[in-house]
């Protein structure tokens, strides 16, 4: 059994987005999610941080801190990428992947 979190895009409670920035969206192929896509958060230096896998509806979460992000989205039906800059609060961050 994994222990990572369910990846949804409602903050549980008592997530702070005051001291922290939280990247969130979905990996999509089109208008439809991708489930089960492994989702990379590389920092402002192309480096690995962590790795999800997208829930069934194609969510993912990361608790970053401010700075540069690229979030890669790698699953059966191709791979995609989106850049975020944060500070602090919420950025969503869709993910389009394809061939």
């Amino acid at each position: 059994m994994c222990a990572a979190p369910e990846q949804t895009l409602d903050l549980p409670p008592g997530t702070d987005t005051v001291t922290q920035a939280v990247i969130q969206g979905r990996v999509l192929a089109g208008a439809e999610p991708v489930a089960g896509a492994h989702v990379r958060l590389l920092d402002g230096t192309g480096e690995f941080t962590a790795e999800v896998v997208a829930s069934p509806e194609g969510s993912f979460r990361f608790y970053a801190g401010p700075g540069s992000w690229t979030v890669r989205a790698l699953s059966r039906g191709g791979s995609g990428q989106s850049d975020v800059a944060t500070r602090y609060g919420v950025y969503s961050v869709d993910v389009l992947v394809g061939a």
